[in-house]
């Protein structure tokens, strides 16, 4: 039988590998030069804004909420369609998540509904790039400017995307990227947030070690409630390592793209109902490539039909609002319907830096047998 395809697997060069055996016995393991160093790389591609890493690309969403002063009272626009982290934070600071329906091509919230949406208590904005496309970032920015308010990028799976070719995070307001697991690029654990200056990067530095300002030798105050948040010197040289293959990482995903719909072929869609994601191939990072199944089959089952032939397959993301938590929130079945058939019905099928395009065919021949 053919080895098991996994829908993503992090690429760990022996190169890196022996960058945290160095950070391990060098004594320095929490943040410390290493930090220091990618931080000032991540800066240096994003066009000199300020970067501080962190231990999750989750922490970062709330820290980037509390620099913006969003609490109780405030409302803040974001889409169902993500990791629950996205609506998490914004309940974390105490404000009320309110959700705008997708656009069914994109899979990205709908800026339409998200003008919609903006009520006298709005403040911010948290759109989602998913699997790595952007939305219309002028658009996003021109809705913003016109009703004052602030947006926070959930761009977890977007670094190496770019918007008319500028790289995502290197202009905007606050921008949020995540280096968990299954990313383009690995700290194992981890996120960075950008921000708009030296005073936003300050205070964040405060909220992410508890709230600690030092002076000189023994000085030390706390005027913010802040949290442990910082990320280890370990996780950093790991990412250092990803970092300097992004280019040639994100190349490869673009070319693997391409060889699914070639592939797959102008008629697919045709032929089985499912709805492949749009054929944009660079400013997407292609972090995940995903099809919306036909409703002739759950997810479920060809999630276990596809396994029998040895692949794996994933989904991103159940509704938001559907869940218990937001349930008891006041949300329910028919708010978005869009968001609603998208999340019962999405797959994302293997797309990772080890894959080769023998890979991709492999998927495609068993998707063909499974949707028949």
């Amino acid at each position: 039988m053919t080895a098991f395809l996994p829908f993503s697997r992090p690429t760990i060069d022996e190169a890196t590998i022996a960058s945290v055996a160095d950070t391990l016995r060098s004594g320095w393991i929490t943040s410390g030069p290493k930090v220091a160093e990618f931080e000032k790389q991540l800066s240096a591609y994003f066009g000199g804004r300020p970067v501080r890493t962190f231990n999750s690309g989750t922490c970062t969403m709330e820290i980037a909420l509390r620099i913006a002063g969003i609490g109780a009272g405030d409302e803040v626009i974001t889409t169902p369609i993500s990791w629950v982290a996205t609506a998490n934070v914004i309940l974390e600071v105490g404000a009320t998540p309110v959700f705008a329906d997708i656009d069914p091509v994109t899979r990205n919230i709908d800026l339409d509904k998200v003008e919609a949406a903006i009520t006298s208590k709005t403040r911010a904005i948290i759109p989602v790039y998913l699997a790595g496309r952007p939305l219309d970032m002028d658009r996003l920015y021109a809705i913003a400017a016109k009703h004052g308010l602030r947006v926070i990028e959930d761009a977890a799976q977007a670094i190496g995307s770019t918007w008319q070719g500028k790289p995502i995070g290197s202009f905007g307001d606050f921008v949020s990227f995540s280096f968990q697991a299954n990313k383009n690029i690995t700290t194992s654990e981890g996120g960075c947030l950008v921000l708009n200056n030296m005073e936003e990067a300050a205070l964040a530095e405060k909220y992410r070690l508890q709230g600690v300002t030092r002076c000189g030798w023994d000085g030390i105050d706390v005027d913010v409630l802040g949290g442990k948040y910082n990320m280890t010197d370990i996780a950093a040289a790991i990412g250092l390592g990803q970092f300097a293959q992004l280019e040639k990482i994100t190349a490869h995903r673009r070319r693997l793209a391409q060889h699914y719909f070639k592939v797959l072929g102008s008629d697919f869609e045709a032929k089985t109902g499912a709805q492949l994601p749009p054929a944009e191939h660079e400013s997407t990072n292609w972090h995940l490539f995903q099809i919306v199944l036909p409703d002739r089959i759950t997810r479920p089952e060809f999630m276990e039909r596809m396994k029998a032939y040895n692949i794996g397959v994933g989904f991103h993301y159940a509704p938001i609002h559907l869940f218990k938590l937001y349930r008891e929130l006041g949300f329910h079945e028919g708010m978005f319907p869009i968001s609603e058939q998208v999340g019962r019905q999405i797959v994302s099928l293997p797309m990772f830096y080890a894959m080769t395009t023998e890979d991709v065919e492999r998927t495609c021949a068993a998707m063909r047998e499974v949707l028949g």
